[in-house]
Order: C-alpha cells, then structure tokens, then sequence
C-alpha cells in the first residue's frame, strides 16, 4: 500500500524502472513507510499487469500470491521478531515482556546462506526477481559480508530493495554496491490528517512525540505500554526529585529500547530549552516540567548524559537485565541536576 505522503517518492521510484539498479537502498526517518514504499513497488514490478502509474493491479495472478506471500520470484529477508504479527516501522521500540526466549532481532547468517542459494538458481516465471532486506542495519557483519559479494556479482534479472532507518550503521562497502533512495518524511498537516482518519485521540502530542513519524505515532498510540510510557514522563518530569530507584521498580516491564527512545527525546528537549534554541519539541504538553528541569542543571551536563545515552542505544537489545540498565540509566538521570 501507498501512503498519502507517499505520491512523489512514488513517482520518483517509478521513473527508475526504465534503467533498474540492481540494488537500490531505500533510507530515511523511522515510522514513516519506507517497508511499506518497498513492498509495494516489488510487488508493482512482478505484477502481470501494472496501472499506468506503476502501481500493481492487485488482480493478476503475480499479484494473487504476492498478496498470499507465496510468489516463487520474491524473497523478503528480516529478523525473527518481524516474521509474526508485524507491525509498522514504528514499532521498531516496542517489546514483549514475556519470560519465553524472545526472537532474534537481527538477520542471522543462515538467512543470508538461504537468501544467495535462492537468488543462485533462475527466476521461476521468467521475469525478475525481487529481493527485500529489512531493516538493512539488521544484518551483522559476517551476514552483511556475505550480502556484499552477491550485490558485487548480482544474480540476472535480480533487484534487491533494501531498506533502513540507519544509514550510518551499514558498511561503507555495501552503500558503494547501492543506489541510494531517500525517502521524504510527510509535512506535518499530511501526517496529522491521516493520523486523524486512524481515529488516534490527541494527534498533535501523539505526533510530536514520534518526531513527526506517523507510524511511530500511531503504533505508540496503541501500545499497551501507553500507560507506563505517560508514567515515564510524568516522573521524568520531577527532575531533582526523580526516584530511580522506583522508577525502574515501576517500569521494568517497558521495553528497554522504548526507555532509551523517551530518555534520549526528552533530553532534546531540556537541551533546546537551556541553550534557548527553541521550546519543546516532543513534549510540547511538558514545557513546564521541561523548563523547571532545565533550570536545574545546564548545557554541559546535559550533552554528557546524551552521549551516554547514545552509547546505551548501541546494546539495547540486547541487556543481561534490563532492570539493572534502568537502574542505572535513572540514576545517571537524577545525577545531572544540581
């Protein structure tokens, strides 16, 4: 499917079709469509019988078993945790809470060993094939490695469409192999408009949470973590008072990554407020508690917990107790107020 927002990034995809690259990188912010943007254009390229703007015709055979996710000529390549019950990129912060071993949220090597032996044999209908990766940062570096000398020696007929909101975490070698695409975020009135017409209540603060991200917006809307999210602010919030001990008590159920993502967009926010670059902007409902905080600490100690907190990020998914990070996140937190 389409988007509203997504009619010229559409058009610019469909003037490529006359001269394919054989790998083509969709990048740009999280929550705004890019899986959705390249699934649909693999699935106009197979179809029998395209409409006169490239879209598929969703009636033809190669569009039945598209639909069916059987097609014989398309490979989709993505984490375990992607396989069920998916959502849009915004949930990309989400989480389980259950105690069973949780899927894997990194491409293994063994789908990339099952990927090149499929593109190593020819197409099935005699057209192309279609290969989507997701998302790209996904891949370690053995996969990625592996990845890289097929993109090197691409299969015939073959296109590879791969997609990621993290353009700085992919090898330099495998953007060389690449034509890079960049997908354009949608205007605020765009986003607003369709977030409205999901029935999400209160779109502006749901929107400027997300950073402006429409799927991320209306994922976090649906969360069944809402309630510990509004929780995490309102304590935040509290600054030199902040609890971490209890707070981490309270929140162990969150995700970490979803953590992290509220920590780091509200440290923006105290940073814009006290350099005096602007008022909030993903909590504008919070600029009172933001600006009491902010005139309890400074400038420098809050670029510090930043950086602390992107260094965080890099193993998020992957904490030994993610009580024990929250715990320690909180009170570096708490630490920074004088």
């Amino acid at each position: 499917m389409l988007y509203p927002w997504q009619r010229e990034d559409w058009q610019r995809l469909t003037a490529l079709r006359d001269r394919l690259p054989h790998a083509l990188l969709l990048h740009g912010q999280q929550g705004i469509g890019k899986r959705d943007l390249a699934l649909h254009f693999a699935q106009g390229l197979l179809c029998e019988a395209p409409l006169a703007d490239g879209q598929p015709c969703n009636h033809c055979g190669a569009c039945h078993w598209f639909g069916q996710g059987n097609h014989p000529d398309f490979t989709v390549v993505r984490p375990e945790a992607l396989e069920a019950g998916e959502g849009g990129e915004g949930d990309a912060e989400s989480g389980s809470s259950s105690k069973k071993k949780a899927p894997s949220k990194i491409i293994r090597m063994e789908q990339v060993r099952q990927l090149i032996e499929a593109v190593g044999v020819g197409t099935h209908r005699a057209g192309l094939r279609v290969v989507v990766v997701y998302p790209l940062d996904a891949l370690q570096t053995e996969g990625a490695n592996a990845l890289l000398k097929t993109l090197e020696e691409p299969p015939p007929s073959t296109v590879f469409l791969l997609v990621t909101d993290r353009i700085d975490r992919v090898l330099p070698t495998t953007l060389s192999r690449c034509r890079q695409f960049s997908v354009a975020p949608p205007s605020a009135a765009a986003a607003l408009e369709w977030l409205r017409s999901q029935g999400v209540a209160d779109v502006e603060a749901q929107l400027a949470q997300a950073g402006g991200a429409p799927l991320t917006a209306l994922h976090a809307a649906e969360a069944e973590e809402q309630p510990l999210l509004r929780l995490l602010v309102s304590q935040l919030g509290a600054g030199p008072t902040f609890d971490a001990l209890a707070a981490a008590e309270q929140l162990q159920k969150l995700p970490v990554p979803m953590v992290l993502g509220t920590l780091q967009r509200w440290t923006y926010d105290l940073l814009s407020i006290s350099l005096g670059t602007g008022p909030a902007r993903y909590f504008p409902k919070e600029q009172a508690a933001l600006g009491r905080c902010a005139g309890a600490t400074d400038a420098h100690r809050l670029q510090g917990f930043a950086g602390r907190l992107v260094n965080h990020r890099r193993s998020e998914n992957h904490p030994l107790a993610a009580r024990l990070v929250m715990e320690s996140v909180f009170l570096d937190y708490r630490q920074i107020f004088r």
